[in-house]
């Protein structure tokens, strides 16, 4: 693996979480390498021809998300992952969303990193996991040093141990690994595609109810009939009210949703919006409380309204 130096580019999106964007930030500052980020369309998809035009014999790597934590949007990322290449161009993704949702296959992705937190897949806090091809990872060093990753040690230098102690200096973080693997067995157990078709079948029947209310901006594509083409959640605003006073009192009726930016500030600037209001959706919910998450926010809209009347 070759080390990144001035004028090599780097791609990523609009639509990329701050954790996908910060660290190019400080690695582009310390090599000099150029960072390009590809649009999203209109309907809020990744924009594919924007992708290939940015792509030269100066990208190195591509690093984008594979699905969106505000839009929903879900990267093409095999045909990301073969265009890439065919340019000489290593990829990684984002898979923090993808992972707990979807049936993921690193060798079809041919990704040659693959990403992804513990926490959003119903474990602990505090860990995640990186994949990689084996010899790409044998080829990068140690970015920390400290016991364990160790093969020797003498005065002057070291020797490093072999995947994937390498990567691992320092204590372990043993109860949250142990955690992790159970909640990869809990999924696994349910299963991945069973998982992701009682998803589409909510995110369906969400946006179904959410479609007709008409103060309400949605973002990010609009699902297909059977759910699919998305994630299961829903980024919104509605007029002239703020995100924050919408969650205050659907919190009040039990309704909890996220407000905010969603650690993706670029993406709502591009959106020209300060933020929005999020639902999410994951195995444990339920078409009745999709009924009861509308009906309350017609009710809060209606009292806001009724205050400016």
């Amino acid at each position: 693996m070759t080390e990144l130096k001035s004028g090599d580019e780097i791609i990523l999106t609009t639509m990329e979480h701050h954790s996908n964007l910060v660290p190019w930030h400080l690695v582009a500052e310390r090599t000099g390498a150029v960072l390009k980020h590809v649009r999203v369309t209109e309907a809020g998809e990744f924009d594919l021809e924007h992708f290939k035009s940015l792509l030269s014999d100066k990208t190195k790597l591509v690093s984008v998300v594979h699905v969106s934590n505000m839009l929903g949007t879900v990267v093409p990322a095999t045909e990301v992952a073969r265009l890439a290449h065919a340019q000489g161009a290593k990829v990684l993704l984002d898979a923090c969303q993808s992972v707990p949702h979807l049936p993921i296959d690193v060798q079809a992705l041919d990704c040659d990193w693959l990403v992804a937190s513990g926490h959003k897949m119903c474990g602990p806090t505090g860990i995640g996991f990186l994949y990689g091809k084996l010899e790409l990872l044998r080829s990068m060093p140690p970015f920390l040093g400290g016991g364990s990753m160790i093969q020797d040690v003498f005065l002057d230098h070291s020797t490093y141990a072999d995947l994937p102690e390498r990567f691992e200096a320092g204590t372990p973080a043993i109860a949250e690994a142990i955690a992790l693997g159970a909640a990869i067995d809990y999924l696994n157990n349910i299963g991945m595609d069973r998982i992701h078709a009682y998803e589409q079948e909510l995110t369906a029947y969400l946006f179904e109810q959410l479609n007709p209310i008409p103060e309400l901006t949605l973002y990010g594509p609009q699902p297909k009939a059977d759910g699919s083409g998305r994630a299961a959640i829903a980024a919104f605003t509605v007029q002239d009210l703020h995100p924050n006073d919408l969650a205050t009192l659907l919190d009040q009726s039990g309704i909890a949703i996220r407000t905010g930016h969603h650690c993706t500030q670029p993406l709502h600037h591009e959106l020209g919006i300060s933020g929005s209001a999020r639902a999410s959706l994951y195995l444990y919910n339920t078409l009745e409380e999709i009924d009861i998450f509308v009906q309350e926010l017609k009710s809060t809209i209606a009292f806001f309204r009724g205050l400016m009347d």
